[in-house]
C-alpha cells in the first residue's frame, strides 16, 4: 500500500475582532421574551421576596446589548480563528490525546435527558444519569482493578490534587501525621508534584538516568519515614514505560507510604495493564482524553479519581450508591475530604465517555492501545533521518515508545540557531495546530513531544511527517522564514511583553476597562 502526501495551501481567516462589550448598542436585542401574564404572576408571586436585600443588585448586570447577526458573526469570526481537532490533524499536542470524538455522543448529550437536569434535583427523578455515572464507574474499576471511583474533580490536575488529599486524610486517620513528604519523577505530569504540593506535602523529585528512567536506588534513597507516597505517570511523558513499576510500589509499601497512577497517558495501555496489578492504591483518567470526550477549552473536563476499598470512605463527596432496585447520592461519609469541585463534576462528560467505551466494549479499547502504540512507532519511523532531529530520546534505551515520543531538535538549533519554538510557530502556516514542546523544565533540550492517538489515519501521519520534513529543511535554507513565522495564521510573531508581565494582565472585562481608561 503507498499513499501519496499532498501538503494543501492554507491561510486562515483573521479579523480584527472586537471584544464583545465594544460591540454593545444601548437598546438592541437579539431576543424578546414575552410577558409572564397575570395568571403566572398571581401564582407565583414577587420572586425577589425570598432574597435579601443584600444579595439583590442595585443596577442591571452590564451585558453587552446586541443583535442576533453581531452575536452571530461575532463568534463565527473567532472560531474560523481557532484550530482544532475537527478542522486539522491534532496529534501535535503531546500528552494531550487529541482524538477525534464521536459526533453521536454529541447528539445525547444535546438531549433534554441531560441537558435539562439541574444538580439539585431529587435522586429520583434523575435515575437514569445516576445509573449511567454508576456504570460507567464499574467499568473504570475493571479497566483499572481498583474498587471506587469519583467523576467530581474537574480534570486530571484536580483529580490528582484530590488523590494527594486522600493520601493525607489516610495516613491522619492512622495517627500518621507526620508522614508529609511524596516522592514523583521529573518526566511525570507537573500535576504530579503541583498536586500534592498544593495540599501541603513536600516534594522529592527523582531524575532519570541513562535508561531515560528513575533507578530504583534512587528511589531507596528517597524513601524515609516521612514518606506518604508515590505519585508518578507511567509511561511517562517521554513515552518510556517503567518496567519496574512493580518493585517501585513494592518498596514504598514496605515504608508505609501509598501509591498513586496519573493515567492522563492510559491511551497506549487501555485493556493491557492495569493500575492494581502494579501495585497501586489510587489513580486518575481523564476522560475528557482517553475516553474520547473533548477537550472543549477546558469547560468539561473530568479527572475520574479511582481507590482501593481501604481508602473508598475518603472519596469526596456524594458518591452515587446502587439501593433499593435504584440509585442515591450518598452524602453521609464522615471521612471524606469533602468537595473538591460543585456538585457532581460534569455528568455530560461521564455520559460521552460511557457512550464511547459501551459502542467499543473490552477488545475495541484494547484496540485503542495497539492502534496508539502504532500510530506513535509509525510516526517515530517516519520522522528517522530528518536533519536536525533526534527521533530517540535516552540513547541507551531501545524499548519501543508507547502513545508519545519526546523528541529533540538540539542538533538543528546547534547547527542553525532555530529553536523548537520557532519550528512550532512555523507548523501553523501547514494548518496544523502548533506543537507542544514539553513541559518544563527542559530536560531534553530543544523537545517536541508528539502523540498520534488511535483515530490518526496513516495518510494524516504521512502528512504530518512531511510537514516536519519541510519546516526542518526551511531550517537550514530559510531560517528567517522560520524566525518570523507564523505568516498564515491569525495573527504573526507576537510580542511576549504583555504576557511577561502581570501588571498588563486583563483577565475580565472591567480589569481591561480600568488599565485601558
Amino acid at each position: 500500500m503507498t499513499t501519496t502526501t499532498r501538503l494543501q495551501p492554507f491561510h486562515q481567516a483573521s479579523w480584527n475582532q472586537p471584544l464583545v462589550f465594544e460591540q454593545s448598542t444601548p437598546g438592541e436585542r437579539g431576543f424578546i421574551p414575552p410577558a409572564s401574564g397575570a395568571t403566572i404572576e398571581a401564582a407565583v408571586g414577587d420572586p425577589l421576596a425570598a432574597l435579601p436585600a443584600s444579595l439583590r443588585r442595585s443596577l442591571p448586570p452590564g451585558l453587552p446589548e446586541l443583535a442576533q447577526p453581531t452575536v452571530l458573526r461575532h463568534y463565527l469570526r473567532l472560531s474560523q480563528e481557532t484550530l482544532g481537532q475537527d478542522v486539522n490533524i491534532g496529534l501535535g499536542l503531546g500528552t494531550c490525546t487529541m482524538k477525534y470524538s464521536p459526533k453521536v455522543n454529541e447528539e445525547l448529550v444535546r438531549s433534554h435527558k441531560v441537558r435539562d437536569l439541574h444538580p439539585l434535583q431529587d435522586d429520583e427523578t434523575v435515575q437514569g444519569l445516576l445509573e449511567a455515572m454508576h456504570r460507567f464507574e464499574r467499568i473504570l474499576c475493571e479497566i483499572s482493578g481498583l474498587d471506587r471511583f469519583t467523576f467530581q474533580p474537574g480534570g486530571g490536575s484536580q483529580a490528582v490534587y484530590a488523590n494527594a488529599r486522600m493520601i493525607a486524610a489516610y495516613h491522619a486517620a492512622r495517627g500518621e501525621s507526620h508522614r508529609d513528604e511524596i516522592i514523583t519523577t521529573v518526566f511525570s505530569h507537573p500535576c504530579d508534584g503541583a498536586g500534592p504540593a498544593t495540599a501541603g506535602f513536600r516534594l522529592i523529585t527523582l531524575h532519570p538516568g541513562e535508561d531515560g528512567l528513575p533507578s530504583l536506588e534512587a528511589l531507596k534513597a528517597a524513601i524515609s519515614e516521612r514518606t506518604a507516597g508515590l505519585m508518578i505517570t507511567n509511561p511517562e511523558d517521554t513515552g518510556l514505560f517503567n518496567p519496574q513499576i512493580d518493585r517501585f510500589t513494592d518498596i514504598v509499601h514496605a515504608a508505609g507510604g501509598l501509591c498513586h497512577y496519573d493515567q492522563a497517558n492510559a491511551n497506549g495501555i487501555l485493556g493491557v495493564t492495569r493500575a492494581r496489578e502494579a501495585g497501586f492504591d489510587l489513580c486518575q483518567f481523564n476522560l475528557h482524553k482517553t475516553f474520547s470526550s473533548p477537550h472543549a477549552s477546558m469547560g468539561m473536563p473530568v479527572g475520574a479519581s479511582g481507590v482501593t476499598s481501604a481508602l473508598a470512605p475518603f472519596l469526596p463527596t456524594p458518591v452515587v450508591e446502587a439501593a433499593d432496585g435504584g440509585y442515591r447520592l450518598d452524602y453521609d461519609r464522615p471521612q471524606s475530604i469533602g468537595k473538591v469541585r460543585q456538585f457532581h463534576g460534569v455528568p455530560a462528560t461521564v455520559v460521552r465517555s460511557f457512550a464511547w467505551v459501551l459502542a467499543l466494549g473490552a477488545e475495541g479499547l484494547r484496540e485503542v492501545a495497539e492502534i496508539a502504540v502504532l500510530n506513535n512507532n509509525y510516526l517515530a519511523h517516519r520522522l528517522d533521518g530528518i536533519r536536525g532531529l533526534e527521533v530517540s530520546f535516552a540513547d541507551g534505551n531501545d524499548a519501543r515508545r508507547l502513545e508519545q515520543v519526546r523528541y529533540s531538535w538540539r542538533q538543528l538549533n546547534a547547527d542553525t540557531g532555530i529553536g523548537t519554538i520557532d519550528l512550532a510557530r512555523r507548523t501553523v502556516d501547514y494548518g496544523v495546530q502548533q506543537y507542544f514542546p514539553s513541559h518544563e523544565p527542559w530536560l531534553v533540550e530543544e523537545p517536541m513531544t508528539l502523540e498520534p492517538a488511535e483515530t490518526v489515519s496513516r495518510a494524516d501521519l504521512d502528512t504530518y511527517a512531511e510537514i516536519i520534513t519541510r519546516v526542518a529543511a526551511e531550517a537550514y535554507d530559510e531560517p528567517e522564514t522560520i524566525r518570523t513565522a507564523p505568516h498564515s495564521s491569525t495573527s504573526h510573531f507576537l510580542d511576549a511583553a504583555p504576557m511577561d508581565d502581570p501588571e498588563r494582565w486583563a483577565l475580565t472585562w472591567r480589569a481591561w476597562r480600568r488599565k485601558h481608561a
